[in-house]
């Protein structure tokens, strides 16, 4: 007599600016998708969307400042099909200036009450090198809204702190000053995450997978412990 086993299910929400948050869960999503869980995509829509690149280093700079102050960007409501029994919730997004998104803010603030609550929550953080400011915040606007927050899992770019810093400056404005082209690409050849990461994250999407089938994962799990074991470790990438 075969035993009926419920297909287990996960909702990413998701905001990305350049598209590196995307790579990663699109990754993550296809290891998932292996180990037999459903997955939904719900991007945060923003009213009006900030450019990309925004074409000058002042604009670039006014976007990180108001990144830092916390500003929220306003999103579109999520759909009304994301409020269903999910097993796991992803809620994911890259740091900006420190921070969460201005887009997560948005919806942290006015929406995940009515989404989060009750279920168990995984953040995801694509980061350049700091990381805890967003985790914490992400955490007080989770726990907030009645959701069983998990430890966060981040993904960090490759490239030493402060080049990275700039590549990521230069790569917003979408301009590259005069004659530093040269320098600026010895010292951060690639903007953004490795293929390594991108390839980590569909490792890690099998073994959620396989956790989440065997009821092995709950908001008291150390995210290290429960998804790192059995798979490749890439030196960049760091889960705390």
């Amino acid at each position: 007599m075969k035993t009926f086993v419920e297909q287990k299910r996960v909702l990413i929400l998701f905001y990305t600016f350049s598209s590196q948050t995307r790579n990663l869960l699109n990754s993550l999503a296809k290891g998932l998708n292996e180990g037999g869980v459903e997955v939904r995509f719900e991007p945060l829509k923003p009213l009006e969307p900030p450019p990309f690149p925004v074409g000058s280093y002042f604009g670039a700079f006014k976007m990180m400042v108001a990144a830092f102050l916390m500003r929220p960007v306003a999103v579109a409501p999520p759909d009304k099909n994301c409020l269903s029994n999910w097993d796991l919730i992803i809620c994911a997004g890259p740091t900006w200036s420190y921070h969460l998104s201005g887009p997560m803010v948005y919806f942290l603030q006015h929406y995940s009450a009515g989404l989060l609550a009750g279920k168990l929550v995984l953040p995801l953080i694509s980061c350049r090198t700091y990381w805890r400011l967003h985790a914490w915040e992400m955490g007080r606007y989770t726990v907030k809204s009645g959701a069983r927050v998990m430890p966060p899992l981040v993904f960090r770019h490759p490239c030493p702190g402060l080049w990275c810093a700039i590549g990521v400056f230069i790569k917003i404005a979408g301009k590259i000053p005069r004659g530093c082209r040269s320098l600026v690409q010895r010292h951060c050849p690639r903007y953004g995450h490795s293929p390594q990461q991108i390839e980590e994250a569909r490792d890690l999407g099998a073994r959620l997978a396989e956790v989440l089938r065997e009821g092995k994962i709950d908001e008291n799990s150390r995210i290290e412990g429960v998804l790192r074991k059995g798979s490749r470790r890439d030196s960049s990438s760091k889960v705390c």
